[in-house]
C-alpha cells in the first residue's frame, strides 16, 4: 500500500497527468451519464430510427452553440402541440351533427434568415366521415394569407415545401420564405416578430377530435447538430464514449495479461513451450492486422465483440511477447527465484507469484497507452464501414459524414465533433502513459 501511495505521489509531480486522469474522469462521467440517461435498447431505437423517429427535427442543422459567433443569428426549431394546455384550442357546435374546432399556434420569430421548412402534423378520430381542415398564417404586419384546405386522415403531414398551390399563390417562392418574408425586402429576409397558424377544422361526427403539431424547422439544432436522417447526433456522441472506452480497456487488458502469462509460460518452462510460442509469435507478426479484420467483418459478422475478440486473439502474439520474454528470462536467473525452487515452490506459484509482478512496472504504462490504440481501430472500422450495425459509435457518426459528402457541403461539425473527441481520449491516455512510463522506469525520470 505504501508503495502504491508512493506511486500516486510521483504521478501528481506531473501535470500533464493531472490533466490526463482530469479528461479520463471526465470520459466516465459522459459514459455512465450515457448508459443511465439513454439506455441501450433506446439508443439503438434512436439510432436506427429514420424520419418516422425524428420527424420534428430539422436536417442537417448545426449545433445550436454556433450561433454565439454569428451577428445574424440562425433560427432555432420551434414545436408547438395542441395538446399541450398553452395552446389555444377552443370547440363549438357547427350545426347537423358538425362541430368545429379551432387551434391557434402563436410563435416568437426573432431572426432574420429564414426556416428550413414548416410542417404541421395532424391526428384525429373518426369512424367514417374524415374531418376537414383550413390553415391561415398570420404575419407580424397585419397580413393574413389562406395556406390551404383539405381532408385528413388519422395520421396525416403537411409540408409546406411540398405544396405547389401554396408557392404559386406567393409568386413562385419557396413557401419557407414566402411565408416569413419581409414585404419589398431585396435581397429577400425574413421579418422577426409574432406569427400565428390558425387551424379551422370541421369534424362530422359526435365523438370526432382533431389536433396537430406545428414545426417551423430551424438552421440550427441542440448541442451536435443533426444528420441528413435528422438525427440529433449527441446519441452517438454519448453513447460513442462507453462504447470506444469499453472497446479500448477490453482490448488493452486483454491483449497486455494474456500476452503476458503466454510470456512468463513460455520462458519458465522454456524447451518446446518456448519455441512454440516464439513460432506462433514470428508467424502472427506477419499476418496483415487490418485486411483480417476487415475480412471477418465482411465474411462473418461485424459485431463489436466478434471484432474485440478478433483483435485481441491477433494481438496477444504481437512484438510485446519477444519484450516480455527478454525480462522475464532476466528474472528468472535472480536468487530469489533460485531460492522458490529451493523451497518447493509449485511451477504456477513462481510464474504469478515471483515472474509476472515484477512486471507490473512495465505492464501498466504500456495498457496505458494501449487503450487509445484500440479506440482509434474501433472508430477506423466504423469508417471504412464495418462498425456494430446497432450501436451508435463516433465511428459511424464519420463514416455518414463521409459518405454523404459533408465537408464538401460545409458540414464541418458533423465531422469534426466525433474526431476531436477521438483526439481528447488519445491525448487523456497518452499523458497518464507516459507519466506512468517515467515513474516506473527510472531511466526516464530525468526527461
Amino acid at each position: 500500500m505504501k508503495g502504491l501511495m508512493g506511486s500516486f505521489r510521483e504521478i501528481a509531480r506531473y501535470p500533464s497527468a493531472i490533466l490526463g486522469l482530469i479528461i479520463i474522469l471526465l470520459l466516465i462521467v459522459v459514459a455512465i451519464y450515457a448508459v443511465v440517461s439513454i439506455p441501450y435498447s433506446e439508443a439503438v431505437r434512436l439510432w436506427r430510427g429514420g424520419e418516422d423517429v425524428w420527424y420534428n427535427t430539422p436536417r442537417l442543422a448545426m449545433p445550436a452553440w454556433s450561433n454565439v459567433f454569428r451577428r445574424d443569428r440562425l433560427p432555432e426549431t420551434i414545436i408547438i402541440d395542441s395538446r399541450d394546455k398553452d395552446t389555444p384550442k377552443t370547440t363549438e357546435p357547427a350545426g347537423e351533427g358538425m362541430t368545429r374546432i379551432v387551434m391557434s399556434f402563436p410563435f416568437e420569430y426573432t431572426s432574420r434568415a429564414f426556416p428550413d421548412e414548416v410542417a404541421v402534423y395532424f391526428k384525429s378520430t373518426f369512424q367514417e366521415k374524415v374531418p376537414y381542415v383550413s390553415l391561415a398564417w398570420l404575419t407580424p404586419d397585419g397580413r393574413e394569407l389562406r395556406v390551404a384546405d383539405f381532408s385528413i386522415n388519422r395520421n396525416f403531414s403537411y409540408r409546406a415545401g411540398q405544396d405547389t398551390r401554396l408557392e404559386r399563390r406567393l409568386g413562385r417562392v419557396p413557401p419557407r420564405q414566402g411565408l416569413f418574408a419581409a414585404p419589398d425586402s431585396d435581397p429577400p429576409v425574413a421579418l422577426p416578430g409574432r406569427y400565428e397558424l390558425v387551424i379551422d377544422a370541421l369534424v362530422f361526427e359526435p365523438e370526432s377530435n382533431v389536433d396537430a403539431e406545428l414545426v417551423v424547422f430551424g438552421k440550427v439544432f441542440g448541442l451536435a447538430g443533426t444528420d441528413h436522417l435528422r438525427r440529433d447526433l449527441m446519441v452517438p456522441l454519448l453513447w460513442g464514449t462507453p462504447v470506444a472506452l469499453s472497446f479500448g480497456l477490453l482490448a488493452a487488458v486483454g491483449t497486455t495479461v494474456t500476452t503476458m502469462i503466454i510470456a512468463g509460460i513460455g520462458t519458465w518452462f522454456g524447451g518446446w513451450v518456448d519455441a512454440l510460442v516464439q513460432r506462433i509469435t514470428q508467424v502472427n507478426l506477419i499476418l496483415p492486422f487490418l485486411p483480417i479484420l476487415i475480412m471477418i467483418g465482411t465474411f462473418y459478422s461485424k459485431s463489436l465483440w466478434t471484432m474485440l475478440g478478433v483483435t485481441i486473439l491477433l494481438s496477444i502474439f504481437g512484438g510485446s511477447i519477444l519484450t516480455y520474454r527478454a525480462v522475464f528470462i532476466q528474472v528468472k536467473e535472480s536468487p530469489y527465484i533460485e531460492a522458490a525452487r529451493a523451497y518447493g515452490a509449485s511451477n504456477a506459484r513462481v510464474i504469478f507469484g515471483y515472474l509476472i509482478p515484477r512486471m507490473i512496472p512495465l505492464l501498466i504504462p504500456q495498457l496505458v497507452v494501449l487503450v487509445p490504440t484500440y479506440v482509434f481501430l474501433e472508430a477506423s472500422l466504423a469508417v471504412l464501414g464495418l462498425g456494430d450495425p446497432t450501436l451508435p459509435t463516433w465511428g459511424k457518426v464519420i463514416n455518414d459524414a463521409y459518405s454523404n459528402g459533408a465537408l464538401y457541403q460545409g458540414q464541418y461539425y458533423w465531422v469534426l465533433e466525433p474526431a476531436v473527441l477521438l483526439m481528447i481520449t488519445g491525448l487523456a491516455f497518452a499523458l497518464v502513459g507516459f507519466s506512468l512510463d517515467r515513474v516506473f522506469n527510472p531511466r526516464l525520470r530525468g526527461l
